[in-house]
């Protein structure tokens, strides 16, 4: 559950940035972070990896494009969904997936060290 609320507010405050960094992006009100977020978290956990698996050759065509596609596909999902949030122009939609990217990546070195670490010292003190 811990990790359901660090991945939505992670996601939450990627979507925070890209409403300061792009002048295309336009999220109004916590309601709308919280349903994009949650959005984008769902749209990544279900349909992102079946389309993937399903446009493999594509991606391998493409040399991976087509994935920066999907993902492109997945904020436009959750822009579509939540209120008071809409993002205009195709390298808006670019930017964004890029500083999504970069926060979860930025979380996952911070937070992957600090459980790592944390179970480390658990099994030393155990021995």
């Amino acid at each position: 559950m811990l990790r359901l609320v660090l991945a939505w507010t992670i996601n939450a405050l990627a979507l925070w940035i890209c409403n300061g960094i792009f002048d295309g992006v336009s999220i109004h009100g916590a309601w709308a972070y919280i349903i994009g977020a949650s959005v984008l978290g769902i749209a990544n956990a279900v349909p992102k990896p079946i389309l993937a698996l399903l446009t493999l050759p594509l991606i391998i065509l493409t040399l991976g494009f087509f994935y920066l596609l999907i993902n492109v596909g997945m904020v436009a999902l959750a822009a579509w969904i939540a209120p008071n949030f809409s993002i205009h122009g195709f390298w808006t939609y670019v930017g964004t997936v890029v500083v999504v990217w970069a926060v979860n990546w930025i979380a996952a070195q911070v937070f992957g060290d600090v459980e790592r670490h944390g179970r480390a010292r658990i099994v030393v003190t155990r021995r």
